[in-house]
């Protein structure tokens, strides 16, 4: 059990402000005029005392209070652009942002939660007890903003008043990171008391990125305290490292929802998306994917795409699930974005109007340009690396790519064509009818399928596996990803599996507004499925036709064929879903991609069962599923031998 508010609060430990009364006295002395007017209407105590404690200890030259103006975010603009962490590009609104070469992913191993002895943890979790956590801070943090100005914000994750919203408090001397912060989330200024009372807890944000020199990043961390759901960053500006509104505060929100909101929340690593089905009807979608597979791509090919990153769900008083973005913008990765793929996002960054901030892409004559564009690559260039040039090499004599692989932009989702703006800011949420689950899986599971029950699509959820990707420094090879969630998952695994079993099993869901849960698999090669070429069997659009069927299935429209691990497609209903996006589909290929490889699903299960059996007190459920699912799978091949295709069944 997480309990909060135990142990020393690190943040009024190294500043030393305990009272409001301290805390007012300091603001008053620290603050010009303007400032402490801005500052006036928060009148949140707690806030106020975290707030003087983080001005005590960075001590910076000067503090900006961000109140959502026009004016003030502009403030913002023009100080990154004077700081020199963005410079305009030949676009109007359009700047880049390159980070550190050592700085370019999640720090993965220099990442922590901060806990208290006896704590249980996820064992994919890296932990620092808070002895230890204290010392770093007190090495490093305080003066870490002399000669820099501390800008503090305030947010909302999630619209305003929306049930599973929760306020934050982001702290950074990074014009780049409360740049990024204000196109990300909702400025909730006037509004951070009433949200603040309404939760009864907030998060706060401490970051500064000190000299911002190769020399500071092993000194680099970023901690988050799960009992004070605060985040330290230091010595790095990486937006995932450093805008911890995001996957920082996503973190204490899994916390939250597994501890103290059994059955009423979830917080998952989730798209949210709608697909409109016939005669217009409106089906709401949310997926699971690590990031880099295929997350941002399957958002945007709804017709009312809400999110592309993080969900955070209730069921409402109708028994419907609801979810909310807690983001406003986009943080997405731009390697093969392309126009084939992602019109509506191409027309944003190609096209004129809308606002972006471009990190560690190639720029030539103010001009952005990224690997898997689509278009013709330039020759020369300056890079996350200095100058570049086509066949530069590192000291290692390893070319260096013209971007990035975790070449990112940062926009306003509302400026996506397909954007469903109204309903992202209606804080009764999306109802969303499907959930999926994917990774990236060459060799082993369909593009789609559907499971039989809600404890079937637990486990899909839990027995996602993915390649790593550059989303993370230090990651490599083929491993398991829980959920997708698992990075951002601090307590034990088995506490959250419990929570995902007893959340879609809940009684108030009706037969009628249980969600359909599923996997979805963009991965498959021909080489892997009995073909030659090491090519996927799929390409991107294909995206609508799985989306498209599930949409249909949802309706009981069509059926699926029922198999040892769900309901697969019929082929006849496929056809025509192909037809929609332009694309002839061979019977042939069908069979290729929903074949039943036996003996690979067997050996994922083992994989999973080992893996799982390394935690304490994971739920019998999963063990349940898998046990049926492996004597449906032998007696199946004893049936029909090793590959058993769709026709078989």
């Amino acid at each position: 059990m997480l309990e909060l508010k135990k142990g020393d609060d690190i943040l009024a430990a190294v500043g030393g402000i305990n009272t409001i009364g301290e805390a007012r006295d300091l603001i008053a002395r620290k603050l010009d005029d303007e400032n402490q007017k801005k500052l006036t209407p928060i009148k949140n105590e707690d806030a106020l005392i975290k707030i003087a404690n983080a001005i005590t200890m960075c001590t910076p030259d000067s503090i900006f209070i961000n109140s959502g103006s026009a004016a003030d975010v502009q403030w913002i603009r023009d100080y990154s652009l004077g700081k020199g962490e963005e410079k305009k590009l030949a676009k109007d609104g359009h700047t880049i942002h390159f980070d550190l070469p050592q700085d370019q992913a999640r720090l993965v191993n220099q990442t922590y939660y901060i806990i208290n002895e006896g704590e249980k943890m996820s064992s994919l979790a890296k932990s620092v007890l808070r002895a230890e956590a204290i010392d770093y801070i007190k090495e490093f943090m305080p003066g870490i903003m002399t000669g820099k100005t501390m800008m503090i914000g305030f947010y909302s994750r999630g619209p305003v008043g929306a049930e599973a919203a929760i306020p934050a408090i982001e702290i950074s001397s990074s014009g780049y990171v409360l740049h990024s912060a204000e196109l990300l989330y909702r400025n909730c200024y006037s509004d951070f008391d009433a949200e603040a009372e309404r939760v009864g807890l907030f998060y706060s944000n401490v970051h500064s990125e000190g000299n911002n020199t190769p020399e500071d990043v092993p000194n680099a961390r970023i901690f988050m305290d799960r009992s004070w759901m605060t985040t330290f960053s230091t010595f790095c500006t990486y937006a995932g490292n450093t805008l911890l509104l995001k996957k920082g505060n996503h973190r204490f929100t899994v916390d939250y929802a597994t501890y103290y909101q059994v059955e009423k929340q979830l917080s998952e690593h989730m798209f949210i998306t709608g697909m409109t089905g016939p005669d217009g009807r409106k089906t709401f979608f949310a997926g699971a994917a690590p990031s880099g597979c295929g997350k941002t791509t399957t958002a945007m090919a709804g017709t009312d795409f809400v999110g592309d990153d993080l969900a955070q769900f209730w069921i409402d008083k109708g028994g419907v699930l609801r979810a909310i973005n807690p983001e406003k913008g986009i943080f997405g990765i731009v390697e093969d974005v392309n126009r084939e793929g992602d019109p509506y996002l191409m027309d944003c960054l190609r096209g004129d109007g809308t606002e972006v901030i471009w990190s560690n892409v190639l720029i030539t004559d103010d001009v952005p340009h990224w690997i898997g564009n689509g278009e013709t690559a330039p020759d020369k260039g300056v890079n996350f690396q200095g100058e570049w040039h086509k066949g530069k090499t590192d000291e290692a004599g390893n070319p260096i790519p013209m971007s990035h692989k975790n070449s990112r932009c940062t926009l306003l989702a509302s400026e996506i064509e397909n954007h469903a703006t109204g309903l992202a800011e209606d804080p009764a949420g999306a109802p969303v009818k499907v959930i999926t689950y994917s990774g990236r899986d060459a060799d082993t599971m369909p593009p789609v399928w559907v499971a039989r029950n809600s404890d079937e699509g637990v486990v899909i959820g839990a027995s996602i596996v993915s390649k790593a990707t550059a989303t993370e420094i230090g990651a490599t090879g083929v491993r398991r990803q829980p959920w997708a969630n698992a990075p951002f998952i601090p307590g034990a695994l088995s506490d959250y599996m419990r929570a995902q079993f007893t959340f879609f099993n809940s009684a108030k869901f009706s037969d009628k507004t249980r969600p359909v849960m599923a996997g979805l698999n963009y991965f498959l090669t021909h080489v892997d499925r009995g073909g030659s070429g090491t090519g996927l069997l799929g390409e991107k659009k294909d995206v609508k036709v799985w989306l498209g069927w599930l949409e249909l299935f949802a309706h009981g429209d069509v059926k699926g064929i029922e198999t040892a691990i769900g309901f697969l497609p019929e082929y006849d209903d496929l056809v025509p879903l192909f037809k929609s996006i332009d694309k002839e589909y061979p019977k042939a290929l069908y069979d290729m991609q929903f074949a039943l490889y036996i003996d690979k699903i067997l050996d994922r299960i083992e994989l999973q069962k080992e893996a799982y059996s390394k935690e304490e007190d994971i739920p019998g459920e999963l063990y349940e599923v898998y046990a049926k699912q492996k004597v449906d799978l032998e007696q199946l091949k004893e049936k029909h031998g090793a590959i058993v295709t769709p026709d078989n069944l």
